[in-house]
């Protein structure tokens, strides 16, 4: 089956009655995309932020003519149309499409990331298995990636640590393969727990070397590595909490921040030591000791 799509240029003033006016001539799901390259990141709890301009993409079952319903907007909207275009969007295998835009990825000499359905590449490497699922975590996002090149980089035998803000569990999971002892996954989402156990159990990663939880219901104890990977905010507002669960000399591995946020995060940590800070665009890791007594 075909569907028909059409696709609206327009400004945050104009989204809602634009929304609105679809949904009315029939529209069976409509998706918002940024048309200028402009990130929001951070907001408050109680807003839902858009872009200034957007692209609204509607999609209707094939019998709906596409140039009606143009016509019915211009007709009824408060305002001119703004530039649009109707398309036949025609049926395929999305799943399988979908799957086709995850390959695996080489993250150091001898650790690759792969999807749970493609066959390593390399077979003798250390190959972590990963179901991108719905949490956040595949490696491609630079944050994902400076964090698992840091880990990659560091002696982990016999280390315990924390990943907080577990996501797909893809650090957890990947601290566990390169040899560190034991460990645990905390997220405030209940999507991310499921996810990291479902990516645990693709691992073969025992129930004894990695702890799975919400974050509001775990018992945490102090570990020798701190993984967060989350936003600059939850960052300083969390960093007595981090800070407090490493141990003395142990390490903090701290990302999801842009580069101009560092020195804010960096004050908030005053019992550490931030010696390291990789950079990949606009996104940075800091990675960091913990004072000793």
């Amino acid at each position: 089956m075909n569907w028909v799509q059409i696709r609206i240029e327009a400004t945050q003033p104009s989204r809602e009655a634009l929304e609105d006016a679809l949904l009315e001539t029939g529209a069976l799901s409509i998706t918002l995309e940024d048309a200028a390259d402009q990130p929001i990141l951070e907001p408050d709890l109680d807003q839902t932020p858009f872009w200034d301009d957007l692209i609204l993409t509607a999609l209707f079952d094939a019998h709906v003519d596409g140039e009606q319903v143009l016509a019915h907007l211009e007709n009824t909207l408060p305002f001119p149309l703004p530039a649009a275009k109707v398309e036949i969007l025609e049926d395929k295998d999305w799943i399988k499409a979908w799957e086709e835009n995850y390959q695996p990825i080489q993250m150091t000499d001898k650790l690759w990331i792969c999807p749970s359905w493609k066959t390593p590449p390399v077979a003798n490497a250390i190959n972590l298995m990963l179901d991108p699922g719905l949490a956040f975590g595949t490696g491609t996002h630079p944050t994902t990636s400076l964090c698992l090149k840091a880990i990659g980089n560091m002696d982990l035998t016999g280390k315990t640590f924390i990943d907080f803000g577990c996501g797909s569990g893809i650090l957890a999971i990947a601290a566990l393969l390169l040899g560190a002892k034991q460990g645990t996954a905390v997220d405030h989402d209940p999507q991310a727990v499921r996810s990291t156990e479902c990516n645990s159990e693709k691992n073969s990663i025992l129930a004894n070397q990695l702890r799975i939880g919400l974050s509001t219901e775990l018992a945490l104890a102090p570990c020798d590595i701190m993984l967060a990977n989350i936003l600059a905010s939850p960052l300083i507002s969390l960093a007595d909490q981090l800070a407090s669960l490493t141990k003395p000399s142990g390490t903090l591995i701290l990302s999801g921040l842009l580069a101009d946020q560092q020195a804010a995060v960096i004050a908030a940590y005053p019992q550490v030591n931030f010696h390291t800070v990789q950079q990949e665009g606009d996104w940075i890791c800091l990675i960091g000791t913990k004072f000793a007594p």
